[in-house]
């Protein structure tokens, strides 16, 4: 019974062929728009938590500061400082911690042949490369051996290795920090991170923290850096963390000023919020594109119930119940959209493949690659709300004009002129 009403619905819509086909072709492009934008919504968001990712998953940057309280017969105003002792008693006293290290910085003039860059150069342990993301393009990452034998090699970050070299190769060469030679052991990646402390490490040199002891005093670390064990405890760790070196330094577990704490995990919620609205604007405004389309629909069916009176009267009188004529104007609005629908999908995904990447950020960083601007791609989650915007606008489209003409009184409509 089901296909026999579909197929008179496809009939019916064939009778006037140039004013559905009209009416397909707004459905059409309301579909190309949802998707389009639903597209262009999903690339913005991957951008952003990218960028915010890319910093290190759950790395807490810790700096020293002075203390504000008196506590334990010490005065206020004491400087706290950290050092070797500090990070392993943190970690023992820290069970939400997972591993804690030191960081180094000073800026030093760098420089290879004739060029010259002052830049961050960042003392370092191996486990910082794995907590901070720094992955390399080209060579390798700072080795424990590098470490113990307090070998002087470097890693570059890429825009620093671009003003150094250029174009020609910087691997296996040798740069002079602070007067200096260090031999290049790996590049960095483009990290294209939004958020950078002293310097961004996209323009920073990383060496062995005992290299870097060789070269300044570095008894006392510049900032301590720790990762919980998951994400999800970074507060709870923060506070062991400032309760572990309050004990050992003694003062108060609760002077914020004397450890100033930056972690990821408070401002996620704020990313989460931005990306979130601007793919539900999105949404809307494509929602609502359709959404005309559907009006158009609409239209066109309640021309058709008044143009097919006499014969909704005709199939009243040899039997055909309500439901039947309800079904078969509510079809032909859902055999209209759902088709126009899928032609549209069509073309929203050729014009996705033909387009591909739309530049964002990329420009911003002088890089072509095309890693932080927007991919344009039909997802499965874009195809599956897409299709439920057209089923809800083809139904709602349907409804009135099939309510009508299942309405209709039998004797009046074969009476109808």
């Amino acid at each position: 019974m089901f296909f026999e009403v579909f197929k008179e619905a496809w009939i019916a819509l064939g009778r006037n062929r140039v004013r559905s086909l009209l009416t397909m072709v707004g459905i059409s492009w309301g579909i190309v728009a949802v998707s389009l934008l639903l597209s262009y919504g999903s690339g913005f968001r991957s951008v952003l938590l990218y960028t915010f990712e890319v910093f290190g998953k759950g790395a807490v940057i810790c700096w020293p500061g002075t203390t504000s309280e008196q506590a334990g017969g010490e005065r206020a105003g004491k400087p706290v400082r950290f050092d070797q002792e500090d990070a392993e008693w943190a970690k023992a006293q820290s069970p939400l911690i997972k591993r804690v290290t030191l960081e180094t910085v000073r800026f030093k003039g760098i420089s290879h042949d004739e060029r010259l860059s002052d830049s961050a150069t960042r003392g370092v342990f191996p486990e910082y490369g794995e907590m901070r993301n720094e992955v390399p393009s080209e060579g390798r990452w700072i080795s424990a051996e590098d470490l113990a034998e307090r070998r002087r090699v470097v890693f570059l970050g890429a825009r620093l290795k671009k003003k150094l070299f250029s174009g020609t190769p910087a691997l296996g060469e040798t740069v002079r920090i602070d007067g200096v030679r260090f031999a290049v052991i790996g590049i960095m990646d483009m990290k294209f991170s939004d958020s950078c402390y002293f310097n961004c490490d996209d323009e920073s040199a990383f060496i062995p923290y005992t290299a870097a002891a060789d070269l300044w005093d570095a008894r006392y670390a510049s900032v301590m850096i720790f990762e919980p064990v998951a994400p999800q405890f970074e507060a709870q760790a923060m506070q062991q963390f400032r309760s572990a070196v309050a004990n050992r330094q003694h003062f108060s577990p609760n002077d914020k000023r004397a450890i100033t704490m930056f972690g990821r995990q408070e401002f996620k919620p704020v990313y989460d919020g931005i990306t979130l609205g601007i793919e539900g604007l999105l949404f809307m405004v494509g929602a609502m594109t359709l959404g005309i389309g559907g009006v158009g629909v609409m239209n066109i069916m309640l021309v058709s119930v008044d143009e097919r009176v006499r014969e909704i009267g005709l199939r009243r009188a040899l039997g055909a119940r309500k439901w039947h004529i309800r079904w078969q104007f509510l079809l032909e609005a859902l055999v209209l959209t759902l088709v126009a629908g899928a032609a549209g999908m069509l073309l929203a995904w050729g014009l996705t493949s033909a387009i591909g990447t739309l530049p964002f950020l990329g420009p911003a960083y002088e890089d072509d690659s095309g890693k932080v601007d927007i991919h344009l791609k039909m997802s499965l989650m874009t195809m599956t709300l897409s299709t439920v915007i057209l089923v809800v606008v083809g139904v709602v489209s349907g409804w009135i004009p099939a309510m009508q003409a299942a309405k209709l009184d039998p004797v009046e409509a074969l009476r109808y002129e």
